[in-house]
């Protein structure tokens, strides 16, 4: 097991604190541009005449062009720097959401990818900047919070998003996502003197033959092809959850936009601390494979709980097991992140993040399209979740034979 990076003690002790908050923040401001429109979904999709299952497409597009921007987000980092890679991603969605805005379907279409390929440079960035500041034994806590800024999107977009559409509709709650991405943008310039510094202004452009070096980079090593498999099921569980919860729970269970909102904010602090405490269980105690192979167990066994739910269900009984669901689903991947970086050859963190992501967000393309025909079909959305499980019960199986990691 070789340690990707070692702190650099040419960095000031302040870039060495600020580099977690920071990042958490980028990548919370990132996160909230990906799930918010799926938040306001009812009223964008009455604006464009669309049905629920458009939501799967738009998270399909999103990830498609985050599938591209890993790809690139090394050669990017690697040109640029991390900090201005970030500012560059951030400036992506903030255009992304404002085209969003829009009536005009083709250019809401073309803002979906925007925001994808604002998304997908960000962990790349992030796991650069951090594989540089921080100590290797502390890599699952570290990656861990900071990929909390995931669930911290979701948060901010649960209760961010209603209360906007409240004061000035679908188009405010839109304008003030992109103001957000705008404000992390700027939150990260005081960094860029130092973090950016070691940027290679002659590195080229990636050629079609270059761009997916990164993927092929992971598929040639075993224990990184294994888990980013598990990756790709993991991220099909995650985003599905994520982007047809406030659907589910408005169309199935009859509940109103606010309430569904703050359903979806308390699911997404639950993936929050747990990302935290898996980080800590998985440094500590049980290591990474034991922590991600429990995970896998209990996103089957909320998937499965799910059906049971009904418009007459105690509201307690649902917020408990979203959050559950939430722990599990949206917690994973501070530990696999961490892992990756740990398990990368000396410097190449980057590459092997944006290789594993590419993986993941081909999970994020396939599983929400998938999912909301699975929900037309069967008439509801909670016998799709319970579907879920299929794919999970793979991952069981990959990480229960692979060697200790």
């Amino acid at each position: 097991m070789t340690l990707s990076e070692s702190p650099a003690p040419a960095y000031s002790a302040g870039v060495r604190r600020a580099a977690l908050p920071i990042t958490t923040f980028v990548q919370a401001a990132s996160s909230a541009a990906v799930i918010g429109p799926t938040v306001a979904a009812p009223l964008l999709l009455q604006r464009l005449h669309l049905g629920p299952a458009a939501v799967g497409m738009f998270v399909a597009l999103v990830y498609m062009g985050a599938m591209f921007a890993t790809q690139i987000g090394d050669f990017v980092v690697r040109r640029w720097g991390p900090i201005r890679a970030s500012q560059v991603a951030l400036v992506c969605s903030t255009a992304g959401l404002l085209l969003l805005a829009t009536p005009l379907l083709p250019l809401v279409a073309l803002g979906a990818v925007l925001i994808g390929l604002g998304y997908g440079p960000i962990t790349p960035a992030s796991s650069q900047m951090l594989a540089r500041t921080t100590d290797p034994r502390r890599y699952s806590l570290v990656f861990s919070i900071k990929q909390t800024g995931v669930p911290l999107g979701g948060v901010i977009a649960g209760l961010m998003v209603p209360s906007l559409v409240g004061l000035g509709g679908a188009v405010g709650a839109l304008f003030g996502l992109a103001i957000l991405c705008l404000a992390a943008a700027v939150s990260a310039a005081p960094m860029a003197h130092e973090l950016d510094r070691e940027r290679d202004h002659s590195a080229p452009w990636p050629d079609r033959h270059r761009v997916l070096a990164p993927a092929r980079f992971v598929a040639t090593h075993a224990v990184l092809r294994a888990l980013t498999l598990c990756s790709f099921i993991f991220s099909m569980v995650q985003v599905s959850l994520t982007s047809y919860m406030v659907s589910f729970l408005t169309a199935d269970l009859h509940w109103t936009l606010v309430a569904a909102g703050a359903a979806l904010a308390s699911s997404q602090v639950a993936g929050v601390v747990a990302r935290v405490v898996w980080g800590f269980v998985s440094d500590r105690w049980l290591g990474p494979r034991r922590v991600l192979l429990g995970l896998a167990m209990a996103m089957g066994a909320c998937g499965l709980l799910m059906p049971l739910l009904g418009p007459v269900s105690p509201v307690p009984l649902v917020v408990t097991l979203l959050c559950v669901f939430g722990a599990t689903a949206v917690g994973w991947n501070g530990v696999y992140l961490a892992t990756v970086a740990r398990l990368a050859p000396p410097g190449q963190a980057g590459t092997a993040t944006a290789g594993t992501l590419f993986f993941t967000f081909f999970g994020v393309v396939i599983g929400p399209p998938v999912f909301g025909a699975a929900g037309t079909v069967l008439g509801a959305l909670g016998p799709a979740f319970a579907l879920l499980a299929l794919p999970l019960a793979g991952s069981v199986w990959l990480l229960a034979r692979v060697r200790r990691f």
